[in-house]
């Protein structure tokens, strides 16, 4: 099992993905862009039971969503570091800000997303799925990785 250490900008709070990621969204909605002061964001998509916390636990904070769905970032107290989010209120399942692992360059994009709102000045690599808006994860995923959902949702 790989582990993929991270935490935030101060160093008060500190995380352990215990095992590789579901999957790594690139987003490059509207929301996200403004969230991060970014052109996108990388997600890596794990259960919460393998994303281990430790020191001063992040504080949830409920984000505004075009769906209307629940949606909540997961920040530092201190510095505010956005280090994880949930969607939909579904809560065994994290999505890690891939810019917070200790070596960020560990995991590359699997998948883009929502690329309708992409900067225009920002070529996506060949060989990469892109979708305009999502896209359906039981033809994109791995065989691993849709096991390990199944084991989530039943």
């Amino acid at each position: 099992m790989e582990a993929f250490p991270g935490g935030c900008a101060c160093g008060r709070t500190r995380y352990r993905m215990t095992d590789r990621p579901l999957f790594v969204h690139c987003c490059h909605c509207l929301r996200c862009q403004r969230e991060t002061g970014s052109a996108f964001v990388l997600n890596a998509l794990i259960e919460a039971d393998r994303l281990e916390m430790t020191g001063e636990p992040p504080r949830p904070t409920a984000v505004p969503t075009d769906s209307g769905k629940p949606h909540r970032i997961f920040r530092c107290e201190t510095c505010e570091t956005a280090l994880c989010g949930e969607y939909g209120g579904v809560e065994k399942l994290r999505f890690v800000r891939v810019g917070t692992l200790d070596s960020p360059h560990a995991l590359k994009p699997d998948v883009h997303i929502y690329t309708r709102s992409k900067v225009p000045w920002l070529a996506l690599p060949a060989g990469v799925a892109a979708f305009e808006a999502y896209y359906d994860s039981k033809k994109l995923w791995p065989a691993e990785s849709l096991q390990r959902r199944a084991a989530i949702f039943g």
